[in-house]
């Protein structure tokens, strides 16, 4: 049986709309719970702050996909502002702490990718504006 995966949005168009899902066939989670699911773990992902920069990691676009299996498993898979960061070895932990604790999660990997690489563009107006930026 081919598993199903719902893929978390994690750059929703306009900063007003609630968090969305998009998935990627049917799955065994209900439509409601997650939605619910999905903020929840966007507010989790938003108390982990990059600590050479005072903005939370998915207002700076370290997020670059957050999947959630039939099985309830995430994937996260991040990035850093620079591969030399000094936290490289830590923020994964720290990411994968702040989610494991979301009810309707049964386990967490977070992954570490550098391609494509970050950069300013994938910060949120949001961050831009915390930043002095706009």
């Amino acid at each position: 049986m081919e598993n199903q995966r719902d893929i978390i949005d994690v750059n929703p168009p306009a900063p007003e709309r609630a968090p969305q899902a998009e998935t990627s066939g049917a799955s065994s989670i209900p439509a409601e719970e997650l939605e619910r699911i999905t903020g929840d773990i966007i507010r989790s992902l938003k108390t982990v702050y990059d600590p050479e920069i005072p903005v939370d990691i998915y207002e700076l676009g370290l997020i670059y996909k957050v999947d959630l299996n039939d099985e309830r498993h995430l994937t996260v898979d991040m990035t850093l502002t620079a591969p030399g960061c000094p936290v490289a070895g830590e923020m994964p932990g720290w990411v994968e702490g702040a989610v494991r604790g979301t009810e309707g999660v049964e386990d967490v990997t977070v992954n570490m990718v550098f391609e494509p690489p970050w950069t300013p563009e994938r910060m949120s107006d949001e961050a831009k504006l915390e930043l002095g930026w706009l």
